[in-house]
């Protein structure tokens, strides 16, 4: 794969890692709360669902960073979980908040095309 389009798929693992984060440990904190425009009241009673998402953006960004390590015999790894991160950013744009598209489904489409096109 061509440099610009390793750097782009992780750029895209360690977006999902920061996801991780914000929902697995930050969700009740002011940041995590202000990431995702909840209140405390809500943050707390939503606790778990948060951390069961975060775990799946770790699974996401855990896949990205396992085709990368391959090389080039991870090429087709790393797009799977890219298509895997464009599907799951279109179904919560579609179900949640169409900021989702902008904010996980675009990045990991342009590191899709810029990996095809490598």
């Amino acid at each position: 794969m061509l440099a610009i389009a390793r750097l782009s798929a992780l750029l895209v693992a360690l977006l999902h890692v920061y996801i991780l984060v914000l929902e697995m440990f930050w969700w009740e904190t002011p940041r995590g709360r202000r990431a995702f425009g909840t209140t405390p009241e809500f943050a707390a009673q939503t606790r778990v669902l948060a951390a069961n998402q975060g775990f799946y953006n770790g699974i996401l960004a855990a896949g990205l960073l396992w085709g990368l390590w391959l090389g080039a015999a991870g090429e087709s790894v790393v797009v799977f979980f890219l298509v895997a991160v464009i599907a799951a950013g279109i179904f919560g744009a579609a179900t949640a908040n169409r900021r989702i598209l902008f904010i996980q489904a675009l990045p990991a489409a342009i590191a899709l095309a810029l990996t095809l096109l490598s």
